[in-house]
């Protein structure tokens, strides 16, 4: 009879007990040992929490090719803007180098020396003027040909 007795009431716990109403929540219980989480109250301080589902965190409703072209756009854009940088440095690099240079040279012809050994001089400066410029010219017009490619792909992705 016991076993009949047993048997009805799992059964009525069964129909009772939606698992669906089951499935949305939990029970905490703090214990001497810890913190547990069960699907069954452990104790009678156990408080019951539901888990909240949010319906729209779909996977279908991001695109994730037009989320990873976008960041590969932006990516090649702040390379090109980084490369564009280094190479306006360079021509500031190139511009100093010149000045310096031809600082130099002028501050040969103030150095104290004949008439005779300053004009000498100053027809050798004025041709290492004219190598310097020439280097310098050379130099700027690559640098130029370069920054304006790169301007011009960086605008291709803008």
């Amino acid at each position: 009879m016991k076993l009949c007795t047993l048997f009805v009431i799992f059964i009525s716990l069964l129909f009772v007990t939606d698992p669906a109403v089951c499935a949305d929540q939990y029970y905490k219980c703090v214990t001497d040992s810890g913190t547990i989480f069960s699907q069954f109250p452990c104790d009678g301080q156990a408080t019951q929490h539901k888990i909240a589902v949010s319906p729209n965190v779909t996977p279908a409703n991001i695109n994730h090719v037009k989320t990873l072209n976008s960041l590969e756009r932006e990516q090649i854009i702040r390379n090109l803007n980084a490369e564009i940088r280094s190479v306006k440095y360079k021509l500031a690099i190139l511009s100093r180098d010149r000045d310096r240079a031809e600082y130099q040279q002028l501050q040969r012809l103030n150095r104290l020396m004949s008439d005779d050994d300053k004009k000498k001089l100053s027809k050798e400066i004025k041709k290492q003027l004219k190598v310097i410029n020439k280097t310098f010219a050379k130099n700027t017009k690559k640098t130029n040909k370069q920054l304006s490619a790169l301007e011009k792909k960086l605008k291709r992705y803008e």
